[in-house]
């Protein structure tokens, strides 16, 4: 069960327009808070990643299932699930049975390490996740994030983004310098 506070982050997000990955991404941030404060451990960064975006489909985010494809049909199964169990669309399973499965699941996930969530880990799957993306998929997603900021944040979003050159700044650092290595050979022939 998601912690109160997080649901408000992610009521907040929605209220603010923001979409619904950000709005999973408070959920996502609390599991791998969770398993580095060491309350259970993960396989991997991945498995973080699904056990808050599982919590975040049954909090209400309106977070669509993985496309066909993408991951395997058990995946996208259990992802609808938990889209009804956030529309309170799902029939309640019995108290019994449902408090065993919970202790049976904590223990499982209590004997894992927490080495899947360490910040290596969650780099490690950033990156691999970022590569399966066109570089124009990644520019436009830092464009609007850099638009859904606040005034003060846009303004250092603005510094960061005039120290890149684009095109034109990077053909004319490749003048520049290759000036300067015909000056140097010049020199050098003195």
């Amino acid at each position: 069960m998601p912690e109160r506070k997080t649901i408000e982050r992610a009521q907040a997000d929605k209220r603010a327009g923001k979409s619904p990955s950000t709005q999973a991404g408070e959920f996502v941030k609390e599991e791998v808070d969770r398993v580095r404060a060491g309350k259970h451990g993960v396989r991997s960064a991945k498995q973080a990643i699904a056990i808050g975006l599982s919590k975040a489909r049954r909090a209400g985010v309106d977070l669509p299932p993985p496309a066909k494809g993408k991951t395997s049909e058990a995946t996208r199964k259990k992802a609808r699930q938990d889209i009804a169990r956030g529309e309170n669309k799902v029939t309640r399973v019995s108290t019994e049975s449902k408090s065993r499965r919970s202790r049976t699941t904590t223990a499982v996930l209590q004997r894992e390490s927490s080495e899947g969530a360490s910040p290596q880990a969650m780099s490690k799957q950033a990156k691999n996740a970022a590569s399966r993306r066109s570089p124009a998929s990644r520019s436009a997603a830092a464009r609007q994030a850099a638009q859904t900021k606040g005034a003060r944040s846009r303004s250092e979003a603005a510094k960061k983004a005039a120290q890149t050159k684009g095109a034109a700044g990077r053909s004319a650092a490749a003048k520049k310098a290759a000036q300067t290595r015909a000056a140097r050979a010049r020199h050098a022939q003195r």
